[in-house]
């Protein structure tokens, strides 16, 4: 990404007073409008999108009057209220960071297909990846031995850290949690799995309990065994200082910690010894956590928080997931998975989104003591890890060393970072800039003093 671009988001950001949340979108009660008159650009000063060669094909197809009223006949009908936009947008064709609309208009994508593009829309190389195994094989079962799905489980167990090396491929990240909530009861004996408030972890029926934000539940009985803890988060909890988190950017609020302690990980360590001792029993199954939290707004904990949260799990009982469907695949830049970035090991790690840059997949990770607890009944995946979604993974996971898209997310997300700082610190409006590499999260506020969320 050039520096014209980026100069071109963070006007855009200001001019269209938009929410920038590095993937994710606006919790609910959350605005992504903020008060015109808080800003002074113009619509003149906002330069021209950056050049680009690629010529999209010209769109001959369906209307859009008409894709619209299919829409709203035939397709799922909450697909007519998750848009953030006042007018659909008609996506007809895509190239690396950039989409275009079926009327020829050029977008930047900062939402990466919600977070889940890694390299670029058809990326060449990974395209001819799937050209080139749709030419040879489109479908088998892993109950057959096949090249591309033992090629890509070495490939993607060597970016892992002993002992993560036994990989379950699936469809989605949904599906992956799931299966980590089953296999992590069956290896433990218990049944209990904590979460944090605000947490994503899926739709299924099971993994809606990891799921903490109302705007995901439905009113019926679902993830029996789940219970959330307080989510430590530094800027908008009862805690948080000038110096909690691993990012280049650290909140507003004023801290008295003297350096190498923070007062704000000793208080939310104490709120989840306070959900161990009173909302679960003595042994538990599982700790979730994302290593920083996505949907519930670009979330960073005070630094040592998952290092304390895992002792305190493990002695009762319980494996440790890191959910890495969003931070996973050098994403947060400083390393490869999130959980790094803490300096933890997991028992399981699950993954999706990103791993096959759109192309539906998931996994999960985990260690062969854990693995040979599943083993007490059949456990058996029509498509997962069939050999198109092999060769695709396999390809991205090339493609993100052979770019170096790893280190392209740490400059260019720690530039965007302190750039949107600046904007901060001159905007009443905006209340926190937050993330590591493109894991980004701009918080808008009513003011700063209460840090009360921004509404529309």
């Amino acid at each position: 990404m050039s520096s014209r671009t980026l100069i071109y988001i963070l006007k855009t950001l200001v001019q269209e007073n938009r929410l920038l949340r590095g993937g994710t979108s606006p919790p609910a009660g959350q605005s992504a409008l903020c008060q015109k008159t808080a800003f002074a650009f113009h619509s003149t000063e906002v330069p021209d999108m950056p050049p680009c060669n690629f010529k999209p094909e010209e769109y001959k197809g369906m209307s859009k009057e008409r894709m619209l009223e299919i829409r709203r006949q035939n397709c799922n009908p909450m697909t007519m209220r998750v848009t953030y936009y006042k007018k659909p947008v008609f996506i007809h064709q895509g190239h690396m960071q950039w989409l275009w609309d079926v009327d020829g208009r050029r977008y930047l994508d900062l939402f990466a297909g919600v977070a889940t593009v890694s390299v670029g829309h058809c990326h060449p190389k990974v395209t001819a990846a799937a050209e080139q195994q749709l030419k040879r094989l489109w479908h088998t079962t892993n109950i057959y031995v096949y090249p591309p799905l033992h090629e890509y489980c070495e490939k993607l167990a060597s970016y892992l850290p002993d002992p993560l090396k036994v990989i379950y491929l699936t469809n989605s990240g949904s599906e992956a949690n799931d299966l980590a909530m089953l296999m992590a009861r069956l290896h433990t004996g218990n049944f209990d799995i904590i979460t944090f408030r605000g947490s994503y972890h899926g739709g299924s029926p099971q993994t809606m309990g990891l799921t903490s934000n109302a705007a995901y539940k439905y009113p019926i009985a679902n993830g029996l065994g789940c219970t959330n803890t307080m989510c430590p988060d530094v800027f908008r909890g009862p805690w948080g200082g000038n110096h909690c988190r691993d990012s280049p950017v650290q909140t507003i609020r004023e801290c008295s910690c003297a350096q190498g302690h923070c007062m704000a990980n000793e208080q939310y360590i104490g709120q989840l010894k306070e959900t161990l001792a009173t909302s679960v029993p003595n042994q538990i199954a599982a700790f979730f956590g994302e290593p920083i939290q996505g949907v519930g707004g670009a979330v960073q904990y005070p630094k040592n928080f998952l290092k304390e949260a895992y002792k305190l799990v493990r002695e009762r009982g319980g494996v440790c997931i890191a959910d890495e469907v969003q931070t996973g695949f050098g994403r947060t830049g400083s390393h490869f998975w999130g959980f790094q970035g803490h300096d933890v090991i997991p028992d399981m790690v699950t993954m999706a989104k990103g791993i096959g840059n759109g192309f539906p997949m998931g996994a999960v990770v985990t260690t062969p003591e854990i693995a040979a607890s599943f083993t007490k009944g059949v456990h058996f995946n029509t498509f997962g890890g069939n050999p198109v979604a092999c060769a695709i993974a396999s390809s991205v996971l090339d493609t993100i060393k052979e770019d170096g898209l790893q280190q392209n997310s740490l400059n260019v997300g720690t530039y965007l970072m302190k750039e949107l700082a600046k904007l901060r610190d001159k905007y009443e409006i905006i209340g926190d800039v937050r993330g590591k590499g493109l894991q980004i999260g701009v918080e808008m506020v009513k003011d700063k003093a209460s840090r009360e969320p921004a509404v529309s």
